[in-house]
Formats: C-alpha cells, sequence, structure tokens
C-alpha cells in the first residue's frame, strides 16, 4: 500500500478566507478523496498560521493576546473547511506545544549538521515605534521590477528579497522612514544547498510549470543565505541561550508545520507518522498545495530544511495554482474587493462552490470568478447537467417500478467506457489536471443524458416495459458510477446518491447495483438559483 502524505497550505490567521485563497486550497481535498477510495493509505495535515507580527500587532490593537486573536479566525477556518467538506486527518494551528518542538528540533539538528551560523547584520528598525520591523512589515519600490513590494518578496515578480533591497522604504505600520541597526541572528546556508537542489529540481515530474520555471530561475540567479530568527515578540522561541528576545522566523517554521502536524496527528489517534515521512520506511508519494506566492518556500527551502536534517522525503508534486480575480479585478482586503467564504457559504451550496473552482478555477493560468458565470455553472451543469439526470431516471424508477432498480444487465461497451473513465480521470487527478478529470467527466453525464433523450424510456413503458426497465437499469449503473468518479469534487451530492441507492463507501472501481433495490428518501440535489441574483451579488459586491 502506498503512503500518499498531502499537505495543504497554511491560512495566515489575521482575517477571513477569501475565494482566491480557497481556490489555491481547494485540490488537497480532491487528491485526498480519490486516493483513500483508491484504498491508499493518505495523511493530509493542515492549519491556521497563528505568528507573526500582524497577528501580534492587530491583537494589541485589541487588547487581547496573540493567540486568542488568531484563535478567532482559527475557528472560523476550521468551520468553513468543515463546510466546505474538506477531509484533513487534521488541522491544527502552529501556536500548539508540538509545533514549537519540531520547530526547535529542525533547528538544532540543521545548527548541528553546519547549516545555521550567527552573522551581524543591519535590520530594519522603526524609530516611532521603537521596534525592530519585520521583513514584511517594511514596504518600497522592488529593484528588479520596479512595483510597490513589502520587504520578503515581490508579489509582482515574485522576487525573495531582503529589506535593505528595496529603495524608498516605509515602515508599514506608522508610515515613517526606518533607519538600520546592528542585531545578531542566526542565517540558514542556503546556497550551501545550490548543486542539490539543482539536481532535485531538474528530476522533478509532478511539478506544475509555474513551480518549475520559477525555482529555475532562483537556481540560476544563484541562492542566498537567507535569516533564520528575528526579532519578534510572538512565535517560537529560538532555543538557544542569550537568544530569548527572537524567535524563529515564520518562513521556515511555518512550512515546517507540515511534519509538526503529522507527529500531532500520530499522537493523537495512536498511528505512525515514520511511513509518510522516512524515505526508509517504505513507498510514500508527497503531494504539496498551495498558491504561486509560496512556491520557493516549497519548492527550495523546505526542501533544504530537509536535506539539512537527512532522511525526510522530499516533495514529490508541487501543486501551485495561479491567482483568481474577482469580476475581471485583483483581490484586494484592503479595498474589500473580494468574495469572504463564510459569507459565500452563508448562501450557496459547498457543492456549487467547489465544482466551480475546480472547473473553472486558476490551475495552469490565472482565472476570473464572476458572479454570472459562477450562477451559470450551477444552472447548467450541477443542476442541468447532472442533477436533472439523476432526478430523472430515479424519479421515473419510483413512478413506474414502484420505487425499485429494474431488471437489466449493462452492455459491454457500457462498462468498458465507464471503467476507462476512472483510469483515465484517475490518471488526471494524480498529475494535478483537475479542470481535465472534471470535464471528462461531465462530458459523459451528457453522454448519458443523450442515452436517457434517444432511448425515450417514457415512451418504451407503453410500449414494452421490460425494455424501458433494462434502460433505467443502465442509467442507474451510471449514476452510481458518477457517484464514485464524482466524490472527490462535489463529495454532498454524491454522499446524498449513495443514500438513495443505498451504497457503502465510495471507490474508484466499476460498481453495480442490484435489480430489486429501493430507491430511498430521493430529494433534489441542486436548486435552480434564479439569475436575477447575478445583479444583486454584483451590487452587493460595489457596495461593500
Amino acid at each position: 500500500m502506498a503512503h500518499i502524505f498531502i499537505g495543504g497550505a497554511w491560512p495566515y490567521a489575521n482575517g477571513s478566507l477569501h475565494l482566491g485563497r480557497l481556490a489555491s486550497l481547494l485540490p488537497g481535498d480532491v487528491l485526498a478523496r480519490y486516493y483513500r477510495s483508491k484504498g491508499e493509505d493518505v495523511l493530509y495535515v493542515s492549519g491556521s498560521d497563528c505568528h507573526g507580527t500582524p497577528v501580534a500587532v492587530q491583537a494589541a490593537q485589541e487588547g487581547i493576546a496573540p493567540g486568542d486573536f488568531a484563535g478567532r479566525y482559527h475557528q472560523e477556518f476550521s468551520e468553513c473547511f468543515k463546510q466546505l467538506g474538506f477531509s484533513y486527518d487534521l488541522y491544527t494551528r502552529t501556536d500548539q506545544p508540538q509545533h514549537h518542538e519540531t520547530v526547535q528540533d529542525l533547528f538544532v539538528k540543521l545548527l548541528e549538521q553546519g547549516y545555521l551560523y550567527p552573522k551581524t547584520v543591519l535590520q530594519t528598525y522603526c524609530e516611532v515605534d521603537q521596534r525592530f520591523l519585520p521583513d514584511r512589515y517594511v514596504e518600497g519600490i522592488c529593484p528588479v521590477c520596479g512595483e510597490h513590494a513589502r520587504g520578503d518578496q515581490c508579489d509582482y515578480c515574485s522576487t525573495l528579497l531582503d529589506p535593505s533591497d528595496l529603495k524608498e522604504r516605509t515602515c508599514k505600520l506608522c508610515g515613517n522612514t526606518p533607519v538600520e541597526r546592528p542585531t545578531e541572528h542566526y542565517y540558514l546556508a542556503l546556497s550551501k544547498f545550490q548543486e542539490k537542489l539543482s539536481h532535485y529540481a531538474d528530476q522533478a515530474g509532478g511539478w506544475r510549470d509555474n513551480a518549475v520555471q520559477m525555482t529555475r530561475r532562483y537556481l540560476q540567479e544563484g541562492l542566498q543565505d537567507r535569516a533564520a530568527t528575528r526579532d519578534l515578540t510572538w512565535g517560537v522561541d529560538v532555543p538557544l541561550p542569550d537568544y530569548e528576545e527572537k524567535k524563529i522566523y515564520v518562513w521556515i517554521e511555518a512550512v515546517s508545520g507540515y511534519l509538526s502536524a503529522s507527529k500531532q496527528w500520530a499522537a493523537q489517534t495512536g498511528r505512525k507518522w515514520e511511513p509518510f515521512w522516512l524515505e526508509d520506511e517504505g513507498d510514500i508519494t508527497a503531494y504539496y498545495v498551495h498558491g504561486k506566492d509560496n512556491i520557493p518556500f516549497h519548492t527550495l527551502i523546505w526542501p533544504a530544511i530537509l536535506l539539512g536534517v537527512q532522511g525526510l522525503h522530499l516533495p514529490d508534486h508541487i501543486v501551485s495554482c495561479e491567482y483568481l480575480t474577482l469580476e475581471g479585478r485583483k483581490f484586494s482586503t484592503s479595498r474589500n474587493w473580494a468574495v469572504w467564504v463564510p459569507d459565500l457559504l452563508a448562501r450557496y451550496h459547498p457543492d456549487s462552490i467547489r465544482y466551480f473552482l475546480i472547473a473553472n478555477g486558476p490551475e495552469n493560468r490565472d482565472a476570473d470568478f464572476s458572479w454570472r458565470e459562477f450562477i451559470y455553472s450551477h444552472n447548467g451543469e450541477l443542476l442541468g447537467a447532472f442533477g436533472n439526470f439523476v432526478q430523472r431516471t430515479l424519479a421515473f424508477i419510483n413512478k413506474s417500478f414502484d420505487g425499485k432498480v429494474p431488471e437489466g444487465e449493462l452492455p459491454d461497451e457500457w462498462k468498458e467506457t465507464i471503467s476507462a473513465l476512472y483510469q483515465s480521470s484517475g490518471r488526471r487527478i494524480e498529475a494535478g489536471r483537475f479542470k481535465e478529470a472534471i470535464e471528462g467527466i461531465f462530458s459523459f453525464v451528457r453522454q448519458a443524458n443523450k442515452y436517457f433523450d434517444d432511448m425515450k424510456p417514457w415512451l418504451q413503458i407503453k410500449e414494452n416495459r421490460e425494455v424501458c426497465g433494462a434502460i433505467l437499469y443502465n442509467c442507474v449503473q451510471i449514476i452510481a458510477n458518477l457517484s464514485n468518479l464524482l466524490e472527490p469534487f462535489i463529495p454532498f451530492s454524491c454522499q446524498k446518491i449513495r443514500g438513495f441507492l443505498s451504497m457503502t463507501e465510495p471507490s474508484w472501481e466499476l460498481v453495480t447495483i442490484p435489480a430489486g433495490r429501493e430507491i430511498r428518501d430521493l430529494e433534489l440535489l441542486f436548486e435552480r438559483i434564479d439569475v436575477a441574483r447575478i445583479s444583486e451579488e454584483t451590487e452587493r459586491l460595489r457596495k461593500e
């Protein structure tokens, strides 16, 4: 049995989730559900990133502890993921003792292996706020592309930065020009991994193209050592004397959460984390799911840490989404140009959200969310194609065959078509080509609807009841297998279908529903959304 590790990026616990962030995380759940239905051993973890200056600053403004502030959003994230059907084996948070211990252990091992070294540097300091500024709290002009950037990374050209690189620097807290003061920090000797990481990247077969191109660019430019500690008040303590006022830098700490969450899961369940991490423990495949802004942390920083401590499995698949825009414009939390996930869940079916983000999301290029496309997607594909096929078939059986699956035998050509669809859809999911997978399945849904229309069971029932029953029997088999094939994408609707047909847990192989089985508690899978909602939602967006 293969061990499948899936790490979902850790959302930052200083504000609600918006749809753009959700789009980059959803593929992780598709992978987890698919591999479980195949019978593989899956560990799917993530959590809330609760450390960092934004949390500390906003908590101070409200007069509460940073952990309490982060906890508010952690609870909100957890509830949103639950409502959306995310099947995490563990969704945790970084301000937990288990996480701190794991991060400190990795830090000490890197130090022992000679990959961390102390260095006195000039760090940006705000004399108005009387504090050293974390890199992301220094803003200015990117020296590479000339756009506005933070001191850790430019969102426009993805260059990793140091605050000293920026032109026209300002303090994000007060807007004044900061100065530089000497301070000692430990640095990760990233440059020592240049050759190993170059070889690793050259061998990468499961990375999205954006990850390949961006990583190649960093390696061609030459890897630079980066600070591993910072003068912060909120985070993981540096486990060294004379460093009591410093914390381990969040860009090292956050990615270490994949390992700490695995260990926490093992402690809570009595299972072992080692088969998902240790190279000599078995057959491991590791997926990391995130947005393209997180690529270097998953293709360079985290692999360097894993190489440095030795023996731990490197990422195999980098599922790095492009950006999602909103009505043609970039999401902006500061200008409230966003669709907030809790708000969306309050008004729409979770499968409608999941379907749209997979079928129309930013898999390999930037994509746009528009209310028109979202509502027409629901009405046309989920309701009009899939929901309609299920309803017309099962309601017909209820009406004309006493609610019991009629006699029949699925023709070989249907068996071959369905079996081939399992194979092609599985290959596409494993390769991170989710859009192709769901398009292929919905092409089959349209084929099934055409079969129903061509066979005209509403006429056959009057002329030959046995032939009509055989047609409907075939349609039931199609529905049962669609509930397996679509389970990774729209699990709530598929769970309902399994209830209608008294099916067991989903599997990734051809299933057959026996004649005589009773249709139970049939109800509509989806309700039509009034297209008037398009203008209502667009207006609501512009008012907020």
